[in-house]
């Protein structure tokens, strides 16, 4: 059976199971609160150490006012009398949704997330599925450093060093970058306008680490770039700057050295590319199960309310990636004198392929061929601008990330105190521009890279996963955007080299 059908029956399947978990077995709602009645609210008595309330900074002795179900809420807003008044709120709350609780003093509110009570017979039968999940993600996790180096040092390597593959070579890299920005831009455009991770009950524990993020510039970004010890980087996930940074230099310099040292050296990341390659086909192999067990968990302590956030989600994706492959690329084709119209029929079949496999080193034999014999571009070009391409042009994989990281911050936003400010999000975009140099071109390999923004950020990677449950559609789509932007690229960098691609046999593209 094909992957992707495996991954849907598993994520019905995940929802089948998850949904009796949610109807048929006894979970309290919990935030490991006890509570006394006080003159003016209620007294903390107790704080469970780890529990939501403990996270949100919850101390024994604090006098709680009042709760609501947004912050400033008016509407919503109960005043707490007694403990019955809290326990009464918790038992109306869904769990995996937010709660935020005010003082009686001039403290500013506190989200906290409404749980499981642990121990309970719903959670005993979840935590072997939480178990399974938890090894899925550390498998995830372990290619995040290494596929990022590999990846990054052989795509700039590949540019080679004589003066027409420079040139070319640059060529490249600017479409390539430009392209992938617009993407990039777009993706965030239309995350802040919908917003649909603003109020979303997606079940996931907040963390406590946002404070690198927090009240950061653009300047402190730039040179928390620059690793002190490139070694210490490569040992933190939450380091994926440094080690992006250290990767493109260190390319860079591989080409600036002798032939001897260059090829020995360039042979070597290549090769170690192939097997972080063969390694990831192996963990994304595993997608069906890691989704079957996550969606077991989360479903089993939220429900099904997560499926509407979730949708709303994949709404802004696919409206993104529609509009960078039907306005964005076509005007760029325009623009450099080739016909929209005419080089989307041509490149027909190495679409349809990239659709069908999500892959666009699968499909790169394909793409070669269509380009070459139906487009009418030179071997020189193809041979150079599409290989490259396949490996660093992602402009559908950088505007998934860029949406999937600001749709996670802005629900972590709502559930604790992420700061999701203009200086984050333009972190998002520079990490989404630069990460999708590094994915590999095989399936559901933007999840990796979506790993390394939210470590960068202090984000849980426990919303990356989640994701993989609408993922496979979203896949199929921005492979097909990528495919796409490359064989736009290789059109335009020929028309830049002299030559005049064809559409068909004897028919040439506007001239302009």
């Amino acid at each position: 059976m094909k992957l992707h059908w495996r991954i849907l029956l598993a994520l019905v399947a995940g929802v089948a199971v998850g949904g009796w978990f949610q109807t048929s077995l006894d979970a309290p709602p919990w935030v490991g609160l006890d509570v006394a009645d006080a003159p003016d609210g209620v007294r903390v008595t107790a704080v469970e150490a780890g529990s939501p309330a403990d996270r949100a900074g919850l101390e024994r002795g604090d006098v709680l006012a009042s709760v609501s179900r947004d912050q400033g809420d008016e509407a919503s807003r109960r005043a707490l009398r007694s403990p019955a008044d809290l326990a009464s709120v918790l038992e109306e709350t869904g769990l995996g949704e937010v709660r935020w609780l005010e003082f009686g003093s001039a403290r500013d509110p506190v989200p906290v997330t409404v749980v499981m009570e642990p121990g309970c017979e719903r959670a005993r039968w979840i935590e072997p599925f939480a178990f399974f999940a938890d090894i899925f993600l550390a498998l995830l996790k372990m290619l995040i450093v290494p596929i990022i180096l590999t990846s990054i040092i052989t795509g700039v390597t590949g540019v080679g060093t004589g003066r027409d593959l420079r040139r070319m070579g640059l060529k490249t890299f600017a479409y390539y970058v430009l392209t992938s920005l617009l993407a990039v831009v777009i993706g965030q455009v239309l995350v802040n306008i919908v917003s649909p991770g603003s109020g979303a009950a997606l079940g996931l524990r907040p963390s406590d680490k946002f404070e690198e993020v927090a009240g950061q510039s653009f300047w402190d970004v730039i040179k928390r770039m620059i690793p002190t010890n490139v070694f210490d980087a490569f040992s933190d996930n939450g380091a994926m700057l440094q080690v992006i940074f250290f990767a493109l230099l260190f390319g860079y310099f591989i080409t600036q050295v002798s032939d001897s040292h260059r090829e020995r050296l360039s042979s070597f990341f290549e090769a170690a590319f192939e097997v972080m390659m063969k390694m990831a086909e192996f963990v994304l192999g595993l997608i069906p199960y890691g989704v079957f067990v996550l969606l077991v968990k989360v479903v089993g302590e939220t429900g099904f309310g997560l499926f509407r956030p979730l949708g709303l989600y994949m709404a802004v994706v696919a409206g993104g990636l529609l509009f960078h492959a039907l306005l964005t690329l076509p005007t760029l084709l325009k623009l450099g004198g080739v016909s929209p119209l005419g080089w989307a029929k041509a490149m027909g079949p190495a679409l349809m392929t990239a659709f069908s496999t999500s892959s666009s080193s699968m499909t790169l034999p394909v793409t070669l061929e269509t380009v070459e014999k139906r487009g009418r571009v030179s071997n020189k070009t193809t041979s150079f601008v599409l290989p490259l391409g396949a490996t660093i042009n992602m402009d559908g994989t950088a505007l998934y990330e860029c949406v999937g990281v600001i749709f996670l911050a802005q629900y972590y936003e709502g559930v604790s105190d992420f700061p999701l400010t203009i200086g984050v999000q333009v972190q998002v975009v520079a990490m989404a521009l630069l990460a999708s140099v590094g994915a590999a071109g095989i399936p559901s390999a933007g999840l990796v890279m979506m790993l390394t923004i939210l470590g960068a950020l202090g984000l849980p990677v426990e919303g990356a996963a989640l994701l993989l449950a609408v993922d496979r559609p979203l896949d199929m789509l921005r492979t097909v955007v990528n495919v796409w932007s490359d064989s736009c690229g290789a059109a335009l960098i020929a028309r830049t080299e002299g030559e005049r691609p064809l559409v068909e046999e004897g028919v040439v593209v506007d001239t302009g």
